[in-house]
């Protein structure tokens, strides 16, 4: 089983960061960059908006503990966006690639 795990950061520059670490501690198989986006929530009763850069991480299952664990622990945030969601089907030669 494969997942496809979320993060958004506050900067560009700290997704490509992220994605160097998960990348050379073999976390990830690959991590997609995507943005500006522009993200609104209520944090602490109040409503806000702010720009944030999406990293779309493709990891094993076996990996994913240890993925999420780096991710918090390098990540800003109180409380940071790590949303896994499993990868059912796709490409056999890609998920084959994956796991290696």
């Amino acid at each position: 089983m494969a997942y496809q795990v979320q993060v958004t950061t506050p900067t560009k520059e700290l997704a490509q960061a992220l994605a160097k670490v998960l990348l050379a501690q073999k976390l990830a198989a690959c991590v997609q960059i995507l943005g500006p986006v522009e993200s609104h929530y209520e944090w602490e009763g109040q409503l806000e908006k702010s720009e944030e850069w999406l990293c779309l991480i493709k990891c094993t299952r076996e990996k994913y503990p240890i993925l999420e664990s780096t991710i918090s622990h390098l990540h800003p945030y109180e409380v940071p966006e790590i949303i896994a969601v499993p990868i059912e089907k796709g490409l056999k030669s890609y998920l084959d690639w994956m796991k290696k």
